[in-house]
């Protein structure tokens, strides 16, 4: 059996060539080399709210397996990205049921969004870092879209005052508009670094 290789989630953003997708980013747990993940905005989204500790009003699918997972005695004990084939990673559940260890197929973006969920950990192999990977350095041009980005929404959010900013945080989580949601969150939390 090849050796697992332990992720860890960085973040994710906007995908600049593929619209409407997001890149979600995974690393290496003790190197340099960094794995971007195309997936598709609902598992962005479930995964970004479980990121930013934004708790919709109505639970999301991810969250309502975990909840029916926990209820009927079955846990979520690591998420493994096993394949990579023209450019599709997939990925193993392992539950454990109290007696067996079941292993079943899921998307990467599904299995990462429950990953997060029931707090488990991420494996790949060393094969599949050195065919998908890039190194930090590989990234900059990106971060720098990013940090532009970042900048141009913190001057979205200047004119209005922190009171106003939660209200409008709690008017899109209850209207469940969550990217708005995400993007008030991160400026709130902006705001409370830099006080």
């Amino acid at each position: 059996m090849a050796e697992k290789v332990r992720l860890r989630i960085i973040g994710l953003t906007y995908s600049q060539t593929q619209t409407g997708s997001y890149a979600l980013v995974l690393a290496e747990e003790n190197g340099k080399k960094r794995i971007p993940i195309m997936i598709g905005a609902f598992e962005a989204q479930s995964i970004a709210l479980y990121l930013e500790e934004l708790k919709p009003p109505r639970p999301l699918t991810h969250d309502l397996f975990r909840n029916f997972a926990l209820a009927v005695g079955v846990e979520l004990k690591e998420v493994f990205i096993s394949k990579l084939e023209e450019g599709i990673f997939y990925a193993e559940l392992s539950f454990y049921d109290g007696s067996n260890l079941i292993t079943i197929d899921s998307r990467t973006s599904d299995a990462v969004a429950l990953a997060l969920r029931f707090q488990c950990p991420i494996f790949t192999t060393r094969e599949i870092i050195e065919k998908a990977g890039i190194i930090l350095d590989d990234l900059k041009e990106e971060e720098m879209k990013d940090i532009e980005e970042a900048t141009q929404t913190e001057d979205k959010w200047a004119k209005h005052s922190d009171e106003e900013l939660q209200q409008m945080l709690d008017d899109a989580v209850r209207l469940e508009n969550y990217e708005q949601a995400s993007d008030i969150r991160d400026e709130i939390k902006r705001r409370k670094e830099k006080s």
